[in-house]
């Protein structure tokens, strides 16, 4: 839950954890980075040692990272406990994954319900943790945040225990993507990047400080909400109308939402993006599932998670250092268009996705 929250507070946060914009900029995408280039490695590890074990060690390091905020001050001490995050947020995505894919009749729909579940507890790191930082600070609401993160546990440690798997063939950290692969980049560059760590700025332009954070945390809690709600019916439609169909009228629709933001409309462009967001997080992972045998599964989702986390760590690393030199409609300007470029190689390159 700690991550959902750093997202709002930190940008406007920066000086009472000890750091720098530049800082911010590193650390929401450290995360990111340490999951590139151990994707690989963990999915490797998932299909030898198993789903539950990696998924109660990923309960264990997400909920303590959540807690290191509150201990931590500084740079480099808060850059370890984002890299502890990234790493159990990578174990916890494959299993997760790994479990909703297990029907690929009903793939779109299982991980649309998926994601549905995952976002309740962002949601009130979002909410009641944004209040909560607003009020009392946002160093003690990570120290709650963390310790209620720990419910999770109980629950990993009652997942089935599984058979030892024989090792599996190493691949390349950082393999070569194909189109499905670059638009999960793109869209991970834009809206998990760029759009996560630019809305409170935005809306600091607009309103008070305090009113921008209790903002953000809104438009990024309806973020979650329409995970929860769209998520499923993007899914759904995946698996009666076809997957690559809903992908590119999902990406359309994202794409629509981030211009209406370059042009001023910040409310109606976020909730565009939020929707299709949504539909983007349950139709991908389903179309990996229907085009990839069993035994592959695993790895293809690993690298669409590599390149994916890759355009996400990059979008905010660069908008720290941009941001003081082009205006926000610049920026959503490009990102409208690398979306562009995305939707135009669905267009042309049809059915190779």
């Amino acid at each position: 839950m700690g991550d959902a929250l750093i997202y709002v507070v930190l940008p406007v946060s920066a000086e009472i954890f000890g750091i720098s914009l530049i800082w911010v900029g590193v650390l929401l995408s450290a995360n990111r980075f340490v999951r590139i280039i151990t994707y690989g490695a963990i999915a490797h590890a998932i299909t030898i040692y198993g789903i539950r074990l990696a998924t109660i060690i990923a309960c264990i390091g997400g909920a303590s990272s959540t807690v290191m905020y509150w201990l931590f001050d500084g740079g480099w001490a808060l850059l370890f406990a984002r890299l502890l995050w990234g790493l159990s947020f990578a174990a916890l995505t494959l299993t997760t994954l790994a479990y909703a894919v297990a029907d690929q009749r009903r793939a779109g729909t299982r991980v649309g319900l998926s994601r549905a579940i995952q976002q309740f507890g962002s949601l009130i790191a979002l909410t009641a943790g944004a209040w909560f930082a607003s009020q009392f600070g946002p160093k003690v609401a990570f120290l709650y945040l963390g310790l209620a993160s720990f419910i999770a546990l109980p629950f990993a440690l009652a997942l089935p225990k599984e058979k030892v798997a024989p090792p599996p063939e190493r691949t390349q950290w950082l393999p070569s993507p194909n189109l499905l692969d670059l638009l999960f980049f793109a869209v991970g560059f834009a809206v998990d990047g760029v759009f996560a760590m630019t809305i409170t700025l935005i809306l600091a332009d607009l309103v008070s400080l305090e009113a921008a954070i209790l903002g953000g945390g809104i438009v990024l809690s309806l973020r979650r909400v329409g995970d929860a709600v769209f998520a499923p019916i993007g899914g759904w439609l995946g698996d009666q109308v076809g997957t690559e169909k809903s992908l590119f009228i999902a990406t359309l629709l994202t794409a629509l939402g981030l211009a209406a933001i370059a042009l001023g409309h910040v409310y109606a462009g976020a909730g565009a993006v939020i929707v299709g967001r949504a539909a983007i997080a349950a139709l991908g992972p389903a179309t990996v599932a229907a085009r990839n045998p069993t035994d592959q599964v695993m790895h293809r989702m690993a690298v669409m998670q590599t390149w994916r986390d890759f355009g996400a760590a990059l979008g905010p690393l660069l908008s720290g250092f941009f941001l003081g030199a082009l205006t926000i409609s610049v920026i959503y300007t490009a990102l409208v268009a690398i979306l562009a470029m995305a939707l135009a190689a669905q267009i042309f390159r049809r059915g190779k996705i």
